[in-house]
């Protein structure tokens, strides 16, 4: 299968990235095609500092490396170095209806965090998503199931296209939505996704042991001492399982049976803490490796990129001699 999906350089990834796409995109790519491409079009819809988005990607792409992505199997490149990304956008957007973008949960969510950056870049963000997909023959998109509407659109959006034009040149995609996923939310408030803006909160892949255990031992629990299960009343320590079960693959209720006889939380929150910095060495040395090596990266990305233009350059030719524009 041809597999595609995409990640916003934000320069610095946390276990959230990891658990919840990194490491299945790292199971994809034995077998399959797959393209996995830093948004970097997509990260300028919100507010940013420009002087920092170079850093930040390449930041980014030695973290996927780090964490197991082989550039060798996978293409791992960069939006904004393939053009037809954007202009397939535009063609996209001559068949997508207007009602179909306003009613995307993420516009709505964005609109309202960023009142004063209400752009059309966040209204077309999911054409933008949709051309990503489509111009590579995308058969399976991994996706959380807070951006499965976006794949509806894009399958949508596909769809039109064909119909409109009396072809079947546009693959539909199906999202690929793993049957367990690793939602893993903030440590201090439990309510919320694990975000960088709060990095007390959050457990970053280069992190040392002493910091994963200083976050981990800190974060927050209720008063019952009993490892259990329940993200509406224990919001804290069913965070905590999941992150556990996720780098143990242990089921969470096999994580409830292991430490049932606990008599804290202190002696649960240790063990996960333990677990996370061994898990988390190999990556974080790999990290600081890849780091010292600027202009291996530097040809990686060169390289991916132009495998990458290759087939966009193809699939877009294609497109335009459809529409009646070569």
């Amino acid at each position: 299968m041809t597999i595609f999906s995409g990640i916003q350089p934000t320069g610095k990834f946390h276990i959230g990235n990891y658990l919840g796409a990194i490491k299945q995109w790292v199971k994809l790519q034995d077998g399959n095609q797959c393209l996995f491409c830093i948004v970097d079009l997509h990260a300028i819809t919100i507010p940013y500092e420009p002087q920092k988005m170079q850093q930040k990607i390449f930041k980014s792409i030695i973290y996927l490396i780090a964490s197991g992505i082989d550039p060798q199997k996978a293409i791992l490149f960069v939006q904004s170095a393939v053009v037809e990304h954007t202009e397939l956008t535009w063609l996209l957007s001559t068949c997508t209806a207007i009602g179909d973008l306003q009613r995307m949960h993420q516009y709505k969510d964005k609109v309202k965090k960023f009142k004063k950056n209400a752009n059309a870049g966040l209204l077309n963000y999911p054409i933008l998503q949709a051309a990503d997909i489509l111009l590579y023959d995308t058969d399976c998109v991994p996706v959380g199931k807070d951006q499965a509407q976006h794949i509806e659109l894009a399958r949508s959006i596909a769809k039109r296209f064909n119909s409109r034009f009396k072809t079947d040149l546009l693959k539909i995609p199906k999202p690929l939505i793993p049957k367990t996923e690793a939602k893993i939310m903030n440590l201090h408030d439990p309510t919320k996704k694990m975000s960088k803006s709060e990095p007390e909160g959050c457990v970053f892949l280069d992190d040392d042991e002493p910091t994963i255990t200083n976050k981990i031992m800190s974060a927050v629990t209720d008063s019952e001492n009993k490892i259990e299960y329940n993200p509406l009343t224990k919001p804290g320590i069913s965070n905590l399982m999941v992150i556990y079960s996720a780098i143990t693959d242990i089921s969470l209720t096999e994580t409830a049976k292991k430490f049932r006889k606990l008599k804290n939380y202190s002696q649960f929150k240790k063990e996960t803490a333990k677990s996370l910095a061994s898990y988390l060495k190999p990556i974080r040395s790999k990290f600081f490796e890849l780091s010292k090596k600027e202009q291996t990266i530097k040809k990686i990305i060169e390289n991916n990129n132009r495998k990458a233009k290759i087939i966009a350059k193809h699939k877009i030719g294609q497109i335009k001699q459809i529409m009646g524009l070569i």
